[in-house]
């Protein structure tokens, strides 16, 4: 097996020597176990879908030509130290022609894809991708390069050649990439296409091998190989598969977790049901949407209204409420409380609009879950709700109801929950 660059060099033009495949392979569920394990040696992971979705992960880097869609994989961590590096290094003899960096020119990088295939390990990609540097004009390439490369069609145009013949060249950009960095510093635009990995320090007690590398290459070749071999003996099966997706993950959260739950499927076994328990775990429990503020409010409003069994709630009542969330941001957001003009600024992105009407101490104005009719109808937090937030099957403290939905048993807060509501001093 060809050796991978050094993880501190700037990749250079030549493409990564892949290794071919032998003949035969091992039933899938038992190569995929065996991967799971090897990778369980050397990190200490924050859940228990972690291992099998970066199997999962190193598998369809062998025929990522095969898929449409190649999932970005994120690394990240609160501080440095968490793991990240080690997952690379583990990685690194078992995926696809591996192309490990922190330091790559865009031109180089792009040719390296184009000549490829290779599968790109990117340590400290969060500084591409710090406002700091947004300027640079090698960030900015690198940046629409990890941007537009999940999708096999992708290519970006450049102008090559001296100025006398210059000629317009689209690359392609498609290649599977580990992306690994600080917590936070990467954009929308990436997280929305990967799977995120929150790594973290392991405790004193908690132990695994130690990482040798020359020791870890030799033990990881045979598994290596079965796993290019298997992944080889099911390509278009799982090229051309139509896996059903775990209820609520739907358009993109689907499409970058296709190639991976088909790869499941057809390895048998528990892995059909580990695959799409994991895809629940990374989309619908901790997937991007909790990194938006604005839909943190959303679901915060909608926790709130379901605990209350309400259809309305005045902007002062919602504010009380708001600030008295545990692990909420609402009390010291940006420096201080969230206010009404800011509830309204953030709802308002979502199409959501003050009204005003009748509780038992007057007028006052608020937020219905129902929309409004009159001279200027107003969408209500039921249709925020159904479009940013997963769906909730039932909700114990609203009578089985779905979440989100119009709570019309009840047309206002109770004079008790109004009076707890803004007796909460800030």
């Amino acid at each position: 097996m060809s050796a991978p660059r050094s993880l501190h060099a700037v990749p250079t033009t030549e493409p990564t020597t892949e290794r071919r495949p032998t003949v035969g392979s091992r039933p899938g569920v038992e190569v995929l176990d065996t991967v799971a394990t090897f990778i369980s040696r050397f990190n200490v992971f924050p859940s228990q879908h972690c291992v099998p979705t970066l199997a999962l992960w190193y598998a369809h880097t062998h025929i990522a030509d095969h898929f449409y869609v190649t999932p970005r994989l994120i690394l990240d961590s609160a501080e440095p130290g968490s793991g990240k590096t080690r997952v690379l290094e583990v990685a690194q003899f078992l995926v696809a022609a591996p192309e490990m960096t922190i330091s790559a020119k865009p031109a180089a990088l792009f040719r390296l894809v184009a000549a490829g295939p290779i599968t790109i390990l990117f340590d400290e990609v969060d500084t591409i991708f710090n406002p700091k540097t947004s300027g640079n004009g090698d960030n900015d390439d690198l940046r629409a390069m990890l941007n537009a490369g999940y999708k096999r069609s992708a290519t970006i145009p450049r102008c090559v050649g001296d100025v006398k013949a210059m000629q317009v060249k689209r690359f392609k950009v498609y290649a599977p990439a580990v992306l690994a960095g600080i917590a936070g510093g990467m954009p929308a635009t990436i997280t929305t296409r990967a799977i995120t990995i929150h790594m973290c320090r392991r405790r004193p007690d908690e132990r695994v091998d130690q990482f040798r590398e020359k020791v870890v290459e030799r033990q990881a070749e045979p598994i290596r190989d079965a796993l290019a071999n298997w992944a080889a003996s099911i390509a278009d099966e799982v090229g051309n598969a139509e896996p059903e997706m775990p209820e609520g993950v739907t358009d993109r959260p689907a499409e970058i977790w296709e190639p991976l739950i088909a790869l499941a499927d057809a390895a048998g076994g528990h892995w059909p049901d580990t695959a799409r328990d994991a895809c629940r775990h990374f989309v619908l429990d901790t997937g991007p949407q909790a990194g938006s503020l604005g839909v943190r409010l959303l679901a915060d409003l909608r926790d709130l209204y379901a605990r209350h069994e309400v259809d309305r709630m005045t902007t002062a009542a919602i504010l009380a409420a708001l600030v008295q969330l545990d692990e909420s941001p609402w009390e010291d957001l940006f420096g201080k409380a969230l206010d009404a003009r800011r509830l309204a600024r953030e709802l308002g992105r979502y199409g959501v609009r003050p009204v005003t009407f009748e509780t038992d101490e007057g007028s006052a104005k608020g937020y219905v879950t129902y929309d409004t009719t009159g001279k200027q109808a107003q969408t209500g937090l039921s249709d925020a709700w159904s479009r940013y937030l997963p769906a909730v099957i039932s909700n114990a403290g609203n009578s089985g109801k779905p979440a989100g939905q119009d709570l019309t048993d009840a047309a206002s807060l109770t004079d008790a929950s109004v009076s707890a509501n803004r007796s909460v001093s800030r």
